[in-house]
């Protein structure tokens, strides 16, 4: 059976992470975690991407050895992982002996069928990039340390796949998404393309996997990290795990690195003869003050801070909720403030309290029995229905934002629901009320309805808040409306977002 295949970008192991590279291994694993709610086999992969000139550089600036710096690096990003939250199936490292034989290998294929020749080059190059750059890059881009440079190296005949590529973009509309970025490398594609250069010369670089025919060269980074996607799946080793899970339902990708992804894999994969994956996802950029997080302009957000102030739930829905499909998004800690309080505190957070204190006081902690349902609890029922189908229909559209004011939307119609009916107030005149009883039994019920499914982005604080009404934890979305019975028992709530004052 064809399992769900998620990936993010393999983080490079030269700088702190930001929030910028949390969003996207935390879309990575709501995606993931949502596939697994509704029934589906799905994987998730991460990684770190370990070999290159800026790596080398930096462990020789530190006095010790690209081995050191990378498994330090590499420590930091699981730990925020952990604090995260992030259940990733596999962690793939560009040093693993897994994936460095199956590049060689790759590069072997390619080399026998004449897809990589050996010629002299001569342009400017960028060390920041590790990358030759074409002067309308530079004008237009932000490149620095640009220096010229002629050598020979070994190049991959990228140029051959160009129109092939382009009739596959044509075709297949998700292959790309937004529809801005598709358009994005369509452009770029409109321009004869140069074929790719894959190697460097060990006399500038030895810190990289050596090409398999001719050791004076070690493989270019990009060529290298790539692999990954199907290297940590059994490319070459496991053909049936491979087949079970390429091609990839979904690389996530920051917006910087679409041509990366949109240009140089795909051509990559088609003169390997594998097929493409479905949907390459190139997200925006989360500013500050309407600039790029950068570590050079000391604007980066530590998520370890955010965390460790407010809960790793907390910073996860606020990442999902504020960042449209595409578009960037500007982060402050004022707005993360505001939307927690009006969300998590007071939307849903007040909603958990004032129904199991209700049930509490005046059932025994027990769901009580309901009788015949009124027009307003018919109502309520089929928004709460209405929910999972708007929600999970965002989901597949990849409009987390989308899904999540679905919920929100269903927590505020019952909070209303429960102001209009004012079960609190019937209940201690006429404690066997009926329409009260109802009211009480219909909340709790769509609440834990909201409560599965923003499980995909709260893991921990949805598995609480499940605990408290009753059943021991969230595995596969229940679609039934009376899933928490009569008679169910209901535990203490213990104010899951207190407000930040």
């Amino acid at each position: 059976m064809k399992k769900n295949y998620i990936t993010t970008p393999i983080y490079y192991v030269n700088d702190k992470l930001h929030i910028g590279h949390a969003y996207t291994t935390i879309l990575a694993d709501v995606l993931n975690r949502f596939h697994n709610l509704i029934g589906h086999k799905s994987f998730m992969l991460t990684g770190s991407d370990e070999h290159g000139q800026k790596v080398q550089e930096a462990a020789e600036k530190r006095g010790v050895s690209p081995v050191e710096h990378v498994d330090e690096y590499v420590l930091n990003f699981t730990k925020l992982w952990e604090k995260l939250n992030i259940n990733y199936d596999d962690f793939i490292r560009t040093t693993d002996s897994r994936h460095t034989s199956k590049v060689k290998e790759m590069l072997t294929q390619l080399w026998e069928k004449e897809e990589i020749y050996l010629d002299e080059y001569e342009g400017l190059y960028s060390v920041s990039e590790e990358r030759f750059v074409t002067e309308k890059e530079i004008d237009e881009g932000d490149f620095k340390n640009i220096i010229k440079l002629k050598e020979k190296n070994y190049f991959f005949k990228m140029s051959k796949y160009q129109d092939k590529l382009i009739e596959h973009i044509n075709q297949n509309p998700k292959f790309i998404c937004p529809e801005s970025r598709k358009n994005e490398i369509l452009g770029f594609l409109s321009k004869p393309l140069n074929d790719l250069c894959i190697s460097r010369p060990k006399s500038r670089l030895n810190w990289g996997i050596e090409l398999p025919f001719d050791s004076n060269y070690v493989t270019y980074v990009w060529f290298d990290a790539l692999m990954n996607y199907i290297t940590a799946i059994g490319w070459d080793s496991n053909e049936k795990k491979f087949n079970s899970y390429w091609p990839a339902n979904y690389h996530l990708v920051g917006k910087d690195i679409i041509t990366t992804h949109a240009v140089y894999w795909p051509t990559m994969l088609m003169a390997a003869k594998l097929p493409l994956p479905k949907t390459i996802l190139a997200h925006g950029w989360w500013l500050f003050d309407d600039s790029k997080m950068s570590k050079t302009d000391g604007n980066t957000v530590d998520p370890l801070e955010l965390i460790d102030l407010y809960g790793e739930d907390s910073l996860r829905y606020y990442l999902m909720r504020d960042m449209a499909l595409g578009q960037d998004a500007n982060y402050s800690l004022d707005k993360f403030i505001k939307r927690y309080n009006s969300d998590l505190a007071n939307d849903f957070g007040n909603l958990v309290n004032r129904i199991t204190i209700m049930v509490k006081k005046h059932f025994n902690d027990v769901v009580p029995e309901p009788g015949d349902y009124t027009e307003d609890d018919l109502n309520v029922i089929a928004i709460a229905k209405s929910t999972i189908d708007s929600t999970l229909r965002n989901f597949e559209h990849l409009k987390i934002h989308d899904a999540i004011e679905d919920i929100l939307k269903l927590l505020r119609s019952l909070n209303k629901y429960l102001e209009i009916n004012e079960p609190w107030k019937i209940l201690k005149k006429e404690p066997n009320n009926v329409k009260a009883t109802n009211s009480i039994y219909v909340s709790i019920n769509a609440l834990y309805i909201g409560t599965q499914l923003l499980h995909p982005i709260m893991p921990r604080k949805t598995t609480e808040i499940s605990n408290v009404l009753g059943i021991e934890k969230i595995q596969h979305l229940n679609r039934n409306f009376d899933i928490l019975k009569p008679g169910t028992k209901i535990g203490k709530s213990n104010s899951p977002f207190p407000r930040i004052q």
